[in-house]
């Protein structure tokens, strides 16, 4: 009888899910129900997948509305009839029209009009497939109405929103969210009636029984409909089936791709890795995935056709047959990476392939995908209001000032200082906390289905101009459409970058092919780099925690790096594992203490697990599990599918196959707890080694080319640290570095020789257009012969031109940049040329006569910090007292076990909490020599002394060491004082504010 349910994905509007929505139903002996969400169909698919344990028929249907103007409701009578709703839904929210008033003719869906817009329209003929729904409420009109004459068209229409009263509150707020209003102001039209919640069925049959065909109508439409989508194990994959002309091709062309690939990858393959081909070619065949390799090596051979640098990882990099077609750059003989993980006969999904591009080449990649394939379409995500997202969104609902607003959002308005009002809003912000804010797109997930996606969902699309479904990921998959994950970084266009810089600025230099990789890994040069951390830029392994972990190894081979890349991971980390791993690393006698069944099945690791694959193979080999079991374990480890039944049945059988084997109890429970630490943060081995490729890439780059690969590192938007640090990192490889130049600079960053001149683009207020002007002005007539010769040729405001100067850019022309600020007040009118007005004359210039002006190295490096966000001298030059000390990293070991006072400048600060929750701190620093060093700040003293931003810290404390590394335990800490900002001090006259006010004065006096 319900024929019109709201969940919350109705955006801002429902109040509850799905699953909340069957609850109800079950509770009020509803056994078929309709599901129509406000223009989407979010829910629809998890809807139909769940709703056979309430023992409940699922039907799904669409509400169109205009904003809260009901149209018509759509109803499927079959999954077409879905797809003709979901057809029409998508071109008007992809087109962004209006729904009309009245529904075009679907062949298998319903349209049910509500009984007031009948009323008011005074339409008297209806098609076949139309209706007219009436609610309880509505029921005393219909009695005084022609309409009730139409006997065969009228159904009930009980709108379901809320469950109670809390759900009704709700709802308000959120529609005061969604029309920026006052909730004191939001309009009665905006909201839903109290009335829309769900009554026993017996008790709707009640209020319509003097209208006995109207129930009838309503339980012959309901009747009419059925909806089936596929959610069982051995349901076929919707993926897009057949590549090329007919799957029998297909398999031909995938044997011929592999074969071509081994005379690539193994000039001389022995019979190892012809029998893994083969056995995988077979087992691929078997799972029907072969247009899934065959698609995904498609968008890799259009990437090395367009030069565009990848990396392919994932689950699928432990695929031979994924390295023969190019998809990835993992060996699985060499690294003997285990089969199983990346597909076997029990998993009904295909190996994740997650292949990275080029920031800035993803987007074509993205588009040759939509163009190159039938039914594609992103996938989305949804954004849940969040505490503070809620706080400030209820804040405004209830007229609190930002301030107020502010403290509350960061805890810092006590109780007692607390009003009506802010309990308010803390008390409601529960209300709305944790449900769906708005629709976004995942981060890389692509759908290429095998039929057109509408017969899923409804497509909105989004800002980036690709259709999108309305569903995540875990349902994706749960109804057999498995991602293809298209992803961008920024290490590949540092690489790809470096490449272009070194062949500009050293044509000389000895060719190098950067794919060779297995060259690199036997390079000392490259593998002490390792050794000692210093991989400051270089992908994956340049963060404190990663070049600790490296030194704390002493490793310097490829395979202790994909160990490393692995290890790092969260998952092994939090389970005490990595420091186990490495203690069994260092000190070979401590590998006695793994279990003999583990170190057996995990020779590598040292028995401990790793990669995600350690995890099937103790499951499988340990506990006795099977490997469809295995890979069970494996998806739950995602923590997706933790609660899921099917893992809470594979947990207990792990434990109770485990006592069978007399294994000890505490063994049990300490590998059971390794296996859940991971908990979606371990990699598998070949994802590993595919990040390690790509470091050993960029760590060859940074041994021979160093300031070649800190201009493209700087170009490509940094990494894990400022734009600060990798100026500072180019100055520690022996660059010069100076600030932007009129005549030799650019856009980006560049260097010539040994001189990197920073680029335009780091001057966060010059506009990009004024710098495109000049740029253009100097390709075409050559370099600027003066500052006036500049004013000429270049359309410009005085404020822009002013940061020009103040960062120096002309100081090509020898004068000081103060005199030459003053010139141009004095020259350049303070209207701009328009930008395409070229004088017929070249104006004549004033010259006027100037006291001779100065700017001091600290008037510099302000104009540095304030322009560029740091200075390109050393801050400890600009303090206001000496360090009482000259120590620095150089000198800790002979501190160790003792107290140093120590100053270093802020690099980066990692918070973190302590197994108890209380919260305490790493510091990584550098010296006044430039080196790195790393401190600790346990609770007592993180609660006591508080990091001020960046600066100058004088630190006191002792040195210890672990594994070789050193740090310091902090327990005193003091942010130093810069001198006074030399530029606004009594007797300077120079700034480009008081020049600006002298210019006023002057104006008045004549």
């Amino acid at each position: 009888m319900y024929l019109n349910n709201h969940t919350y994905y109705s955006m801002r509007f429902g109040t509850f899910s799905e699953i909340e929505l069957l609850e109800l139903a079950q509770k009020n002996n509803v056994k078929t129900l309709v599901l129509t969400d406000i223009n989407n169909t979010s829910a629809s698919l998890n809807f139909v997948r769940i709703a056979k344990e309430y023992d409940i028929t699922p039907i799904l249907g669409i509400d169109f509305r205009n904003g809260v103007q009901q149209q018509f409701i759509g109803i499927a009578k079959n999954n077409e009839g879905f797809q003709e709703l979901n057809d029409f839904l998508s071109k008007h929210l992809q087109q962004k029209i209006a729904i009309p008033e009245k529904a075009p003719f679907f062949e298998n869906a319903f349209i049910i009009y509500p009984f007031e817009k009948i009323l008011a329209s005074e339409i008297s003929q209806f098609a076949a497939n139309e209706f007219i729904g009436v609610s309880i409420a509505e029921l005393r009109k219909l009695k005084f109405s022609k309409l009730k004459e139409l006997t065969t068209k009228l159904v009930v229409l009980q709108p379901v929103t809320f469950r109670n009263k809390r759900d009704f509150n709700a709802h308000r707020l959120l529609r005061a969210i969604d029309n920026n209003t006052l909730l004191s102001k939001l309009s009665p039209e905006e909201q839903a009636g109290k009335e829309e919640q769900m009554s026993p069925l017996e008790k709707i049959k009640e209020h319509f029984e003097e209208f006995p065909f109207i129930l009838k109508n309503t339980e012959e439409l309901l009747a009419a409909c059925k909806i089936h989508f596929d959610f069982s194990e051995n349901r076929k994959p919707q993926n897009q089936q057949v590549f090329g002309e007919s799957a029998s091709n297909d398999e031909k062309f995938l044997k011929e791709l592999c074969e071509k690939g081994l005379l690539i990858r193994y000039p001389e393959a022995k019979d190892e890795v012809l029998k893994r081909m083969t056995t995988e070619l077979k087992v691929i065949k078997k799972m029907n995935f072969i247009s899934y390799f065959l698609i995904n090596w498609r968008i890799c051979q259009y990437a090395r056709e367009k030069g565009y640098f990848y990396v392919g990882r994932g689950s699928g990099a432990n695929s031979i047959v994924a390295y023969l077609l190019q998809i990835t750059e993992v060996d699985p003989i060499e690294l003997d990476l285990y089969f199983e993980r990346f597909i076997n006969e029990f998993r009904t999904s295909p190996p994740d392939f997650d292949i990275d591009f080029s920031w800035n080449d993803r987007e074509d990649i993205t588009r040759f995908i939509f163009e190159e394939f039938p039914h594609t379409a992103l996938l989305a995500t949804y954004n849940t209001f969040q505490f503070r997202a809620v706080i400030r969104e209820l804040g405004k609902v209830f007229g609190l000032p930002k301030e107020d607003i502010d403290k509350l959002c960061k805890g810092d308005l006590p109780n007692n200082k607390q009003d009506e009002i802010h309990k308010i809003v803390l008390k409601y912000g529960e209300l709305i906390q944790g449900l769906p804010n708005y629709r976004s797109i995942h981060a890389g997930g692509i759908l290429i289905s095998n039929k057109p996606l509408t017969a899923f969902s409804a497509l909105d699309l989004p800002p980036k101009g690709f259709p999108c479904v309305q569903f995540d990921m875990v349902i994706s998959e749960d109804v057999g459409l498995y991602k293809f994950d298209i992803l961008a970084q920024r290490g590949l266009g540092k690489i790809r970058d470096s490449i272009d810089i070194i062949a500009e600025n050293q044509p000389d230099a000895a060719a190098f092919d950067i794919h060779d990789v297995a060259a690199f890994k036997e390079d000392p040069k490259i593998n002490n780099l390792i050794k000692e951390g210093s991989c400051i830029g270089c992908f994956y392994v340049e963060s404190p925690a990663m070049r600790m972990l490296l030194r704390k190894l002493q490793t310097d081979t490829y395979l202790g790096l994909v160990a490393a890349s692995s290890i790092i991971r969260p998952g092994v980390a939090r389970s005490g594992m990595m420091r186990e791993y490495i203690l069994r690393h260092r000190y070979p006698e401590r590998r006695d203490n793994a279990h003999p069944e583990l170190a057996k099945i995990m020779p590598d690791t040292y028995g401990i697990m790793v990669y995600q694959e350690d995890v099937i193979k103790v499951a499988h080999f340990f506990a006795g599990l099977s490997l469809a079991e295995s890979d069970v374990l494996r998806r739950g480890m995602s923590g997706k599918y933790r609660s899921r039944e099917e893992f809470q049945r594979v947990e207990e059988k792990f434990i109770s196959n485990c006592r069978e084997k007399k294994i000890a109890e505490t063994t049990i429970s300490e590998v059971w707890d390794q296996i859940k630490s991971f908990a979606g943060y371990a990699f598998a081995k070949g994802h590993s080694a595919s990040y390690a490729v790509e470091s050993y890439q960029s760590l060859f780059l940074k041994a021979y080319f160093p300031l070649e690969y800190m201009v493209a590192t700087l170009n490509n938007g940094g990494g894990f640290y400022s734009t600060e640090m990798y100026v500072h990192e180019a100055k520690m490889s022996g660059a010069s570095v100076e600030p932007p130049c009129i005549n030799k600079g650019d856009y980006h960053n560049t260097i010539k020789e040994t001189t990197i001149y920073l680029g335009f683009g780091n001057l966060k207020e010059v506009e990009h257009r004024a710098i495109q002007r000049i740029l253009e002005n100097r390709n075409f007539k050559g370099k600027f012969k003066s500052l006036e010769n500049f004013i000429d040729r270049i359309p410009i405001s005085i404020e822009q031109l002013s940061i020009l100067i103040r960062i120096n850019a002309f100081r090509f022309t020898g004068i000081d940049k103060y005199q030459l600020l003053w010139e141009a007040h004095f020259k350049l009118n303070k209207k701009p040329k328009k930008p395409h007005q070229i004088p017929l004359f070249t104006p004549k210039h004033k010259i006027f006569t100037l006291p001779e002006l100065h700017t001091t190295l600290q008037e510099e490096a302000f104009e540095q910090i304030e322009l560029l966000g740091f200075p390109l001298c050393s801050h400890f030059d600009l303090l206001q007292e000496l360090p009482k000390t000259r120590y620095g990293q150089k000198d800790l070991t002979q501190f160790l076990n003792k107290e140093i006072l120590i100053y270093g400048y802020l690099v980066t600060v990692k918070n973190t909490k302590t197994a108890k929750g209380k919260p305490m701190n790493f510091g990584t620093f550098i010296d006044r020599e430039g080196s790195f060093f790393d401190t600790i700040l346990f609770p007592p003293i993180a609660e006591k002394y508080a990091f001020r931003g960046s600066g100058v810290y004088a630190l006191l404390g002792k040195v210890t060491e672990e594994f070789d590394f050193l740090s310091i335990e902090v327990s005193k800490m003091k942010k130093e004082a810069y001198i006074t900002d030399p530029r606004f001090s009594e007797g300077n006259l120079a700034t480009g504010h008081r020049i600006e006010k002298m210019k006023s004065l002057e104006e008045k006096k004549n």
